[in-house]
């Protein structure tokens, strides 16, 4: 097939390159209301009871947490006439804007004492709480309306505006303009380093129209699917960066392929055959093994984490087309002006282009290095990598909040003030909704009762009454129970200190959900604590399946690529290192606050978001088994044709060292790019892909590899009789390319035993 395609290259370029314009004029198309197609939030699991309970209390009750929140600081005191007189009024403006379900304010009352939640400890500053309608695209959508109108200058009061609907629309319209700003940064720099890396203007511009492709195409199918589902818009970064990495590592690989082989003596068209029958198989190959890493995340109930699926599987088959399709027909049309506007020669002097692998370079020195003292290599690394993962066993797991936000975000700030002045409602609460049957008024108060004496939880008010400690302590106020009370349910609302994102919160969960609900009811608990305890045994439950897929599935292809059990278990168990290492080194800048200068500016919570490490396992073990399978086909192809496990490992470090180094160095730029973004977990994506890229391009492949397969010798190349029959009839097999005429007479590729290693041609290595 990847022959086809270089004839097709050849003899039909002009027909080539016309469709795929025309396909990408239409993908632009498509893909143009790509950011108000994409979707807010996305941080719950929608099928959980916490889900079930607020879908309850909306649906039947009108009633639910608030979600917008105004701060108020008046210039006067808060009892002066003039500032409650401008609160007065702001309530009203509030409460009269479409979408706002209810309003609580400071401000309410005729005369009456304010609530006492809704002053700060201080008594400077007021709230104004407010529930807005629908999920959480509507809720962004009203917010964007209404803020303009009831927040800055609002008489004698100056107001700002959070809660989850404000931080979700805060967090939407920083999106755009981050991904702009990352762009900005990333591009012009990518484009001076593959200038330098390609050594020709012209080749330099090859990857970015294959990014162009896989970029452009992800979001098209993005605006597609967000038809049918919802998409988060923070798949949006996940698209830039990793599309514009794959195209450049793709491309890369091809054409240093292409140009060896034309410094062989090969015609334009036999270079492209041979170019895609060894780089062009490698790269489709290493195209299934990321988008079935990127496969794992549909198995999480997030939808902030099957977007990222969506994105990445787009990038990545748009990335195959473009380097498989678009990419040699543009080397075709190229020609040998591929070496055109080559800004760097004057300063080699008339020195060749090193196109082909050779045996005194600096990789095949240090991995020549590397195999001559394997043991005390792997000690050292090891020893280093475990001081690294170190701060992984202390994680600490959150959500993200107001505070994933930077520091000069309203929604940061009021959330802020709301920790520090507003302790009733910063751990915000529970709700218990009581379905099936309704209780008699002195089952509902037993359990209300219950329900009072766990810990964390300050009041419980029901149309039963008000209870605290195990006491009912007032009844009821009146029009209780047409709040709290349906034809065949109540509910029941918990006030609560506890902070909604923490082990603490997750206990006091459990111990409510432990109250027995009275007979024949069932209940159903709900609010930001449980909601956060549904998510977390939603994301582990889902772990273990999606480790399973990716271990499984990358075995396989593995062993499809080599024939052999050793290396793809080899390859997984060093991806794993670099990756915990990655997540012990995340830790340590984020949750514990080390070197938070690398990150740029973000506020240390004590946690991490929980969605960030499985986003990341399954990112980066794709991208790591990316450059393994680059590696891997230098080696077994100097293997198959050499029979010399020592010599291959050599030369494929060699061959490859300088490429993956230089993919995953510009790969690596993109995701830096993502720190400059001011929403913390993307600068966590950005920040720790682009370490694990580099760690594992330097250290993974440049010490560990070589020193693994050199203790491993020929065993690293063994299958048992029944699975090497396997691969010889199904598997993936390399094409050993001829030598060069000049270099005498081709080699002969190693004839296997039975005992399925090729026979040693020299000396035992």
């Amino acid at each position: 097939m990847l022959s086809r395609l270089a004839s097709l290259a050849v003899h039909r370029r002009r027909l080539v390159l016309t469709l795929s314009a025309l396909g990408f004029l239409l993908i632009a198309v498509v893909s143009g209301p790509v950011m108000t197609s994409l979707s807010a939030g996305g941080f719950d699991d929608p099928d959980s009871e916490s889900a079930a309970a607020s879908d309850i209390l909306e649906d039947r009750f009108d009633a639910g947490d608030a979600n917008f929140i105004l701060l108020v600081t008046p210039d006067k005191a808060l009892d002066d006439p003039q500032t409650r007189r401008d609160g007065e009024r702001l309530t009203k403006k509030l409460a009269a804007q479409d979408g706002v379900e209810s309003v609580d304010s400071y401000f309410a009352g005729q005369g009456g004492q304010p609530p006492e939640e809704l002053v700060s400890e201080k008594g400077d500053q007021a709230l104004i709480v407010a529930r807005l309608v629908g999920d959480d695209d509507k809720q962004a959508e009203t917010a964007e309306e209404i803020v303009p109108e009831v927040t800055g200058d609002q008489g004698s009061l100056a107001v700002k505006s959070g809660g989850y609907a404000e931080f979700n629309r805060q967090a939407n319209e920083k999106v755009e303009k981050d991904l702009l700003l990352a762009e900005s940064i990333a591009v012009p720099i990518t484009l001076l380093l593959l200038i330098l890396v390609f050594r020709s203007g012209a080749a330099a511009l090859l990857p970015l129209a294959v990014a162009g492709v896989s970029v452009v195409g992800s979001l098209a199918a993005l605006v597609v699917i967000a038809q049918f589902t919802s998409v988060s818009v923070f798949a949006t970064n996940l698209t830039t960066a990793l599309g514009l990495g794959l195209a450049i590592d793709y491309s890369l690989f091809i054409v240093s392929r292409y140009r060896e082989e034309l410094a062989k003596g090969c015609d334009l068209e036999e270079a492209l055959r041979r170019s895609l029958n060894t780089a062009g198989r490698t790269v489709f190959f290493s195209s299934l093994t990321v988008l079935l890493s990127l496969c794992a995340l549909l198995v999480f109930p997030l939808f902030y984490l099957t977007s990222f699926a969506y994105a990445g599987i787009g990038v990545v088959i748009f990335a195959m087309l473009g380097s498989l399709v678009v990419l040699p027909a543009l080397l075709s049309l190229l020609g040998p002006r591929i070496d055109r506007y080559d800004l760097l020669a004057v300063f080699r002097r008339g020195r060749p282009r090193p196109e082909g692998p050779r045996s005194d370079g600096f990789w095949y020195r240090l991995a020549t290095f590397v195999m001559r003292r394997p043991v005390p290599v792997l000690t050292v690394v090891l020893i280093g990598l475990a001081v690294i993962v170190a701060p992984f066993g202390s994680a600490s797991y959150g959500l993200p909040d107001d505070r994933s936000l930077s520091k000069d975000a309203e929604a940061a700030q009021v959330g802020d003030a709301l920790r520090e002045d507003f302790p009733a409602l910063a751990g915000q609460g529970l709700q218990i909704v009581l379905d099936g049957a309704k209780p008699s008024s002195g089952d509902l108060t037993a359990y209300a009762t219950e329900v009072s004496r766990v810990d964390g939880i300050e009041r419980v008010d029901s149309s039963a009454g008000v209870f605290q400690d195990g006491e009912r302590v007032a009844d009821a106020p009146p029009g209780a129970p047409d709040v709290f009370d349906a034809d065949d349910a109540t509910w029941l609302s918990l006030q609560s200190v506890t902070e909604a994102y923490s082990d603490d919160g997750q206990d006091m969960v459990a111990d409510v959900r432990g109250v027995s609900p009275p007979d024949g009811a069932e209940s159903k608990v709900g609010g930001m604590a449980a909601a956060y305890t549904d998510t977390l045994d939603g994301l582990w439950d889902a772990l273990p399946y999606a480790v399973l897929i990716i271990a499984v599935l990358t075995f396989v292809l593995l062993f499809l690529f080599t024939g052999s059990l050793l290396v793809p278990a080899k390859a997984i168990i060093m991806n794993l290192l670099s990756l915990t290492a990655t997540f012990g080194a995340m830790v340590f800048i984020f949750q514990e606050g080390h070197l938070t200068f690398l990150a740029g500016d973000f506020t240390v919570t004590g946690q991490i978001d929980v969605t960030m490490p499985i986003l990341m396992f399954c990112v980066i073990f794709g991208l790591s088994m990316d450059y393994e399978v680059f590696l891997l086909s230098r080696i077994k192809e100097e293997y198959d044709r050499t029979g010399d496990n020592t010599l291959a490992v050599a030369h494929g470090i060699q061959s490859t060292g300088r490429l993956i180094t230089a993919a995953a160095g510009l790969m690596a730029i993109f995701f830096v790019a993502l720190v400059f973004t001011s929403f913390t977990p993307v600068k966590i994506l950005g920040l720790g892909t682009a370490l694990a890229i580099v760690m594992d391009a330097l250290i993974i492949r440049g010490l560990l590899v070589p020193a693994f397969m050199r203790l491993a010798g020929r065993a690293n190349w063994w299958a048992p009789g029944p699975l090497r029959r396997f691969h010889q009839k199904y598997g993936f097999h390399h094409e050993v390319p001829a030598a060069p005429a000049a270099d005498g007479p081709a080699a002969v590729p190693a004839q296997a035993t039975e005992e399925g290693v090729p026979k040693r041609t020299g000396a035992a290595r």
